[in-house]
C-alpha cells in the first residue's frame, strides 16, 4: 500500500478565496483519506481554517502583503525541507510559489500564471472559461476527486452565548454584510442598505450588520437611516460572524468574503453584483439569489467604476432585492 503523502496548501489570501480553498481541501481529502494537510496562510485565517475539517494546521507566515520578502520566503521553506511530500500552491503569483520551492518539496502542483517554470514541478493546465471561476479553478488543481461546496462547521457553544450577548434570537433575524475589502464597485449603497434594513424590520425581523473594522463608516450610515439594526461591523472576530451568521433566517450580502462564509453556513443568500459576474463567483449555497443588473458596461472587475456613475449598482433599486430576499423567506428553514 502506497505511503500516505504529507501535503503543504499555499493558501490564498481574502476571505472569500480562503472559503473556495475548501473545494480543493476536500478534494485531496478524498483523494488522499489518510494524508496530513496543511495551510500555509496569514494569521487571520486561522480561525477559518480551524473551521474545515480536510485540515491538520494553519501554518502562519508573516508577510506583508504584496511584498516580495524573498529572503524570509527563502528561510521559510529551508525549515520545511523534508516535512511534505507534494504542495499545491493556490495563488497565480511567481512569489507564493517560492517557499515550496525552497522547501525542496517534490512535487509542487499549481497553474502556470506569472511563468512558473522551475517552480513548479507539476502545471495545470487552465483554460479560459474558469480563470474567474476561483471555487472551480482551486478544485481542478487536485486533478481528481468530486467537486463539494464548501461547508464550515458552527461552534453551536460561542453561537449561543453570541446571540445572548447580542439580544439576537437564532433564525429571527436577517444578517447584512454591506461591505467590500475590494473596492466600491463592489459596494451597493448604504441607503440602499438602509432602505432594505427597514423592510426586513417590518415584516418582523431583526436585522444585524456584519463586517470587519475598515466597514465601520458604512454600517454606522446604515444605522443612522434605519433606527433599530443591530451594527456588529468590527465587534466580532471571524469565528464569531461565523457562527452567528449560520443563525440568520437570511443574509444578504455584497460579493464578498462573508458571501461565501453565510453560503457555507447553509444560510439562504442574497448576492448582489456589481463590477463582478454571479457566474465567475456565486455563493455555493443551495438556497439563494443572485442580483445583477447585467449591463453593457458590466462587468468590468474595476474597484472603482472607470465610467464614474457605478449605474451597475447605483440603478439597482430595493425593491429588486427585497423581492429576491422575499423568495427566499418563502422556503422553508433550514434546521
Amino acid at each position: 500500500m502506497a505511503e500516505s503523502p504529507t501535503i503543504l496548501v499555499i493558501g490564498p489570501r481574502w476571505v472569500g478565496d480562503m472559503v473556495m480553498a475548501q473545494c480543493l481541501f476536500s478534494a485531496l481529502r478524498e483523494l488522499h483519506p489518510n494524508a496530513a494537510i496543511d495551510v500555509l496562510a496569514p494569521a487571520w485565517a486561522a480561525p477559518l481554517v480551524k473551521r474545515m475539517p480536510e485540515i491538520r494546521q494553519q501554518i502562519d507566515l508573516p508577510l506583508k502583503s504584496g511584498a516580495l520578502e524573498f529572503r524570509m520566503r527563502r528561510r521559510f521553506g529551508r525549515l520545511l525541507r523534508g516535512h511534505y511530500g507534494i504542495a499545491y500552491v493556490m495563488p497565480g503569483s511567481w512569489k507564493s510559489a517560492l517557499v515550496p520551492f525552497f522547501a525542496r518539496i517534490p512535487r509542487r502542483v499549481g497553474h502556470l500564471k506569472e511563468m512558473r517554470y522551475g517552480l513548479l514541478t507539476d502545471i495545470v493546465p487552465l483554460p479560459d472559461h474558469l480563470k474567474r471561476r476561483t471555487a472551480q479553478a482551486y478544485f481542478g488543481l487536485a486533478r481528481g476527486g468530486t467537486f463539494r461546496a464548501p461547508k464550515l462547521a458552527v461552534d453551536t457553544k460561542n453561537q449561543a452565548e453570541l446571540l445572548g450577548r447580542f439580544g439576537l434570537e437564532a433564525k429571527k433575524f436577517v444578517a447584512l454584510m454591506p461591505g467590500a475589502e475590494f473596492g466600491p464597485a463592489k459596494r451597493w449603497p448604504s441607503e440602499r442598505y438602509a432602505g432594505l434594513a427597514r423592510d426586513m424590520m417590518a415584516k418582523g425581523f431583526e436585522v444585524a450588520l456584519f463586517g470587519s473594522k475598515n466597514d465601520a463608516d458604512v454600517t454606522a450610515e446604515i444605522a443612522t437611516l434605519a433606527p433599530g439594526v443591530v451594527d456588529l461591523a468590527g465587534q466580532t472576530r471571524l469565528e464569531d460572524a461565523i457562527d452567528l451568521i449560520a443563525a440568520a433566517r437570511l443574509a444578504v450580502s455584497n460579493d464578498s468574503g462573508l458571501m461565501h462564509v453565510a453560503a457555507a453556513v447553509g444560510t439562504p443568500i442574497v448576492a448582489v453584483y456589481g463590477s463582478t459576474s454571479p457566474q465567475n463567483t456565486p455563493p455555493l449555497a443551495e438556497q439563494r439569489e443572485l442580483v445583477w443588473l447585467g449591463l453593457s458596461c458590466s462587468p468590468c472587475h474595476r474597484k472603482i467604476c472607470p465610467l464614474s456613475h457605478l449605474n451597475c449598482l447605483n440603478t439597482l433599486e430595493v425593491a429588486q432585492v427585497a423581492a429576491a430576499a422575499e423568495r427566499l423567506l418563502e422556503m422553508p428553514a433550514a434546521a
